[in-house]
């Protein structure tokens, strides 16, 4: 009987292991390029299209972002019937409805940017390591969210409200807070952004563990270097007072603690799969050396 030849195997692999997954889905240079193009331009063409929604629905988004300016000066001047906020510059209203259709269309097309940014990195991961990331990819706007509701719903008004507690009338003359509304969005919008990419440093801190870049260790011993960086960004990202620093850097230091936890239970579980693998691995070595025949 002619012998069945052994299966081709990557090099440097025995013959009658599989092959490696990463190895079976080399391909060459120019065909990663190509399906970086590919993706490229669909994330383009995504960007364009939900950019023309996000223009279509810009004024009725800048009158949402004003909402916590206004209900903060009805709150402070009772006399009020309608808050007013001015601008200045030609086309500078036009110019924030840019920003903000755009801003919308990157909110709007990320779990689609996100897909194809995985389908890009997915043949270079193994099994164990795709499972690992996918669930992020489900996070990571809901964490952005979170960070956005934390700034509309707390943060804004705290904002304006001291503000126009700021008012006061002396030697004549009444001082009045008038608000700019090009000033006005670019807090609103800078927040916004600031505290939903802050939000993302738990999702950062449990790549970087799961990846072995960083441990539960290293983490608490870099907690007083982690205080004192997010006290430098607080003070980069908000206006200069105590009290808005207070507010961005206590969250964002609650979500380095939170990120600490999510690295822990990731090692507590990576320690439990290794067990588990070494369990095995005496099991197979124990049944291959009772089932041996002696020579």
């Amino acid at each position: 009987m002619t012998a069945t030849p052994a299966l081709p195997s990557p090099e440097g692999a025995p013959p009658n292991e599989p092959p490696d997954e990463v190895e079976a889905s080399r391909a060459p240079l120019m065909d990663h390029l190509n399906e970086l193009r590919t993706r490229l331009v669909r994330i383009l063409w995504a960007i364009m299209i939900l950019f023309i929604g996000g223009w279509l629905v810009s004024q009725q988004a800048l009158a949402f972002l004003l909402v916590p300016m206004s209900e903060s000066a009805l709150r402070h001047h009772a006399d009020l019937k309608e808050a007013v906020a001015v601008y200045q510059a030609p086309l500078e209203l036009l110019f924030i409805q840019f920003k903000v259709a755009f801003l919308i269309a990157i909110a709007a097309g990320f779990p689609f940017i996100a897909y194809q940014a995985y389908g890009f990195v997915a043949p270079g991961l193994y099994k164990t390591e795709k499972a690992a990331v996918m669930p992020f990819l489900f996070v990571m706007p809901i964490l952005f969210l979170a960070g956005a509701a934390l700034v509309y719903y707390e943060i804004l008004p705290s904002f304006m409200d001291l503000s126009f507690k700021s008012e006061f009338k002396a030697a004549g003359i009444d001082v009045k807070y008038q608000p700019k509304i090009k000033e006005y969005y670019e807090l609103a919008i800078g927040l916004l952004m600031a505290f939903g990419l802050a939000f993302q440093l738990p999702v950062v801190i449990s790549l970087l563990a799961r990846a072995g870049v960083v441990n539960v260790v290293q983490l608490r011993k870099w907690r007083k270097f982690a205080f004192l960086i997010i006290l430098v960004i607080a003070a980069a990202v908000t206006p200069p007072d105590p009290f808005s620093q207070f507010i961005f850097g206590l969250p964002l230091y609650l979500l380095y603690e939170s990120g600490i936890i999510t690295a822990a239970v990731i090692a507590r579980g990576k320690r439990k799969r290794e067990e588990a693998e070494e369990k095995e691995a005496a099991r197979e070595a124990v049944a291959e050396t009772s089932g041996a025949k002696p020579a």
